[in-house]
């Protein structure tokens, strides 16, 4: 093999000469992603051991133990192997070469998830290793119904993307949509799974995620069990599911471990959290602008002696602490883990302290902002609740242009939007538009588990009964 000009400017690869009377042989890695020890510990020695004045390409993978699988025979293939952290072993006038696998990079420790965090079931999460992230979903499902198909895109930085789904029980045309969209993929490269779910979503104009992004093997698994479709991207530690729907992102992964009563509690919980989130702020400007003859006489009294030092009007008073305190979050969000810490809880009591002596706002409208701001972020799914964020700041506008009026508008468009949403070309807002009463049992409420026998028909599977809950447990004493 002649140096290649992909190569001829790599400082990194690497190549060892073997010298015999009857050619030459080479071995070529790259040391950044080969593992040396294997060259310099196994191959090589080896290799030297034989008689290489007479030695074939034939009695080289004899005595290294490599299959006909691993040969080589034009450049583009010795080019992908190092690349992929092989030894590739070449002989002059040989018609082919050797590749000998070989990965010398460090992988990730598998930890608990930073992002999805559970108390209850599995503590471990998905890294940037794909074969390691499939072997994780393989632990969980061993099964030959588990499929798996590999699609590479980029242009310029090619990525793996492995294509999983249930045979038999994944409807079709869900996984020939999603495969569809990502092999028609131009692009120059793929980094992540959240730039590939932007590439391939539904709308891409929408703030709502349309496709699930998940941290957590176990979660991954129950989508596949029910007729979701996953990708996972090499060097991501996220999966993709889909189809979704909107009320499944108000679902963490732990109400499958609590008891049914507890997990719809803490679904509800999460709903009228993310109401809050949209609501509680755009209301008090609605009110004190628009509206204040609806507010107590008690309340009135004491919200007129909170604004006394106010200069500006609700809506101005408003927009400047709700962006405060998401320049707080975001300042929290990217200094080092205890900085951040420390400047989330400081920065907020400070300066919260700071602006109310100052007369900038209230104290009642300190409280609201910070139930606002809990509220959202209650939501299990990141993306979700960082959308909430950003459709505050519009009601909140509306609100103070037309009181409870511009309230009523801007959540019908959100209801609007929502209902002309879709996830893989499934209804946005299953299984409550369309009405779906069998769905309703895994919504916003978790009936008990053995209302669970039939999956769910928002992702239409070709196996609709997972078990007979008839059959599904024994109630009877043993001794009965």
């Amino acid at each position: 093999m002649k140096e290649h000009r992909w190569f001829s400017k790599t400082a990194d690869l690497q190549i060892e000469h073997i010298d015999g009377v009857g050619g030459r042989l080479r071995l070529f890695y790259l040391e950044s992603l080969a593992d040396s020890d294997v060259v310099y510990k196994h191959l090589l020695p080896l290799l030297k051991k034989c008689d290489l004045s007479h030695i074939t390409i034939h009695d080289i993978e004899q005595q290294i133990g490599v299959t006909p699988d691993e040969r080589l025979y034009n450049e583009e293939q010795v080019i992908e192997s190092l690349i992929r952290g092989g030894i590739y072993i070449h002989l002059d006038h040989a018609e082919y070469g050797v590749y000998f696998p070989s990965d010398g990079t460090q992988d990730r420790q598998i930890n608990s998830p930073e992002i999805e965090t559970n108390i209850l079931g599995p503590q471990n999460s998905f890294v940037e290793e794909l074969n390691v992230n499939l072997s994780l979903i393989r632990k969980y499902i061993v099964s030959p119904r588990l499929l798996h198909e590999r699609i590479v895109i980029g242009e310029t930085a090619p990525a793996e993307i492995a294509l999983l789904y249930m045979d038999g029980i994944a409807n079709e045309e869900n996984v020939q949509t999603l495969r569809q969209r990502v092999q028609e993929l131009v692009v120059e490269s793929v980094v992540d799974s959240s730039m590939l779910a932007q590439y391939i979503k539904d709308n891409e104009y929408s703030v709502f995620p349309q496709l699930m992004m998940t941290q957590r093997p176990d979660r991954t698994v129950a989508g596949l069990l029910q007729g979701q479709v996953a990708l996972l991207v090499q060097g991501s530690p996220f999966a993709i599911l889909g189809p979704v729907t909107f009320i499944q992102l108000f679902q963490a992964t732990e109400d499958s471990y609590f008891r049914w009563s507890i997990a719809s509690f803490l679904r509800l919980l999460r709903a009228w959290a993310v109401l809050l989130a949209l609501l509680l702020t755009p209301t008090y400007v609605a009110v004190l602008t628009y509206h204040y003859e609806i507010i107590p006489a008690d309340l009135l009294i004491s919200l007129a002696q909170s604004r006394s030092r106010v200069p500006f009007p609700p809506i101005m008073e408003a927009i400047l602490l709700e962006g405060i305190i998401e320049l707080l979050r975001e300042a929290g969000a990217r200094l080092p883990t205890k900085i951040g810490q420390t400047i989330g809880i400081v920065g907020g009591i400070v300066i919260g302290q700071a602006i109310v002596q100052a007369g900038f706002t209230s104290n009642i409208l300190i409280i609201i902002v910070a139930l606002g701001a809990l509220s959202s972020f209650s939501s299990p799914n990141y993306i979700l609740g960082a959308a909430i964020r950003v459709l505050r700041f519009p009601i909140i506008l509306l609100a103070g242009f037309w009181g409870g009026f511009g309230i009523a508008i801007g959540m019908s468009w959100l209801l609007t939007h929502l209902i002309r949403q879709t996830s893989l070309g499934r209804p946005y807002l299953h299984p409550v538009y369309p009405l779906r009463i069998m769905d309703i049992k895994d919504s916003l409420i978790r009936m008990p588990i053995s209302f669970f026998g039939i999956r769910p028909q928002i992702f239409q599977p070709k196996d609709d009964v997972r078990f007979d809950p008839s059959r599904g447990k024994m109630t009877e004493d043993i001794d009965d």
